[in-house]
């Protein structure tokens, strides 16, 4: 006959194996789920920089301008979105920086910054479909080229906001089935670098590095608010944004103070200061209601709650975090993390992108 208990209450011999063998398999559940969360990390290409997702092609694309000396162009990478194994490389004769794409159509579109034009990619076979120069005048030590930096696509129109980075920038406004141009938007301000579109109210918000925060209505391509963030001689530069246009709210990155800004984008008054580590990518995740910032400089990504504005968590990822990048169903994030370089000191190892389960 088993012994069950000892006549103190402490358990037997059978009964001591049963606990030792559940805690046993509880461990291993644990140590399962826990490397589950732990984020995937592959090197992919040199110069990486912005990321999109195709949801027809299940692939998530990263453009990279390859080294700065040794190519000419540069390479779209297909990752698998699960692995991050590289499935297609496509070369490009000129270098991609900026990504978008029309999930409808599955086309993607890149900026080529230095060369100031945009290409078309079709993301099922990944051929070149057309490429618009925007301005093509020569630099010079008079003239400087407005450089295309963001991107969006209005998916209903089919219509790509590409933002022109100068003293005195533009918006260009492009026909994407076409990739022709139908309108130039001036006078945006000094190097307009944020860029986001709510295509239902049928806006588009632009920041840039006069500390303002620009709403255009999209119908007559009129800035229809034009609002200062900071008036003070404190140094800002507000790199990016991204929208919740449920709540009218503008997530906006500062580059120059350790903060991240919540305004309205109905009049663009400030409504939250988030502390966090000087910033430079930001997407807000409608699914989780939370908010990814990269910190470039300290090496981290911030997981915010955007209804407490709290840090929900941080993750390490040396070197320098880029861009951000979402699965369709919002429960993962990409990332990718660009190595220590410089104009005079190239980096001598790929970049990386990281895949960091949200669940």
């Amino acid at each position: 006959m088993d012994v069950i208990t000892t006549t103190g209450g402490r358990p037997g011999p059978r009964a001591a194996y049963a606990l030792l063998l559940a805690g046993a398999l509880l461990f291993t559940l644990a140590q399962e789920a826990w490397a589950a969360q732990e984020p995937l990390r592959k090197p992919v290409g040199k110069g990486a920089y912005e990321m999109a997702y195709s949801t027809q092609g299940d692939a998530l694309y990263l453009a990279t301008s390859q080294s700065r000396k040794l190519d000419k162009g540069g390479v779209v990478y297909r990752l698998d979105p699960a692995t991050l194994d590289i499935t297609q490389i496509i070369h490009n004769d000129i270098k991609p920086f900026g990504a978008a794409i029309n999930t409808k159509t599955d086309t993607l579109y890149f900026g080529n910054t230095v060369d100031g034009a945009v290409t078309a990619i079709d993301a099922k076979t990944g051929a070149v479909t057309g490429r618009l120069v925007l301005d093509g005048r020569q630099r010079s030590d008079t003239v400087k080229p407005l450089a295309p930096r963001e991107l969006v696509v209005d998916q209903e129109t089919n219509t790509l906001y590409i933002a022109g980075l100068g003293e005195s920038s533009v918006i260009w406004v492009v026909d994407g089935a076409t990739l022709t141009l139908r309108a130039t938007l001036d006078d945006i301000g000094k190097m307009g670098t944020g860029l986001a579109l709510d295509a239902a109210a049928k806006r588009l918000y632009v920041t840039n590095a006069d500390n303002e925060l620009l709403s255009i209505d999209t119908v007559t391509n009129n800035v229809v608010l034009r609002k200062k963030l900071d008036e003070t001689a404190t140094e800002h530069f507000f790199l990016n944004l991204s929208l919740d246009p449920a709540t009218h709210r503008a997530f906006i990155t500062d580059s120059k103070q350790p903060q991240v800004l919540v305004a309205d984008t109905r009049n663009g008054n400030i409504l939250a200061k988030i502390g966090v580590p000087a910033s430079l990518a930001v997407l807000f995740n409608p699914v989780r209601n939370e908010v990814y910032v990269t910190h470039r400089q300290a090496g981290q990504v911030s997981v915010i709650d955007a209804k407490t504005y709290n840090v929900l968590r941080t993750i390490a990822t040396p070197v320098h975090p880029n861009s951000l990048a979402l699965s369709p169903d919002g429960q993962t994030l990409y990332v990718s993390v660009k190595q220590a370089s410089s104009r005079q000191q190239e980096a001598t190892s790929p970049d990386d992108v990281m895949r960091i389960a949200l669940q």
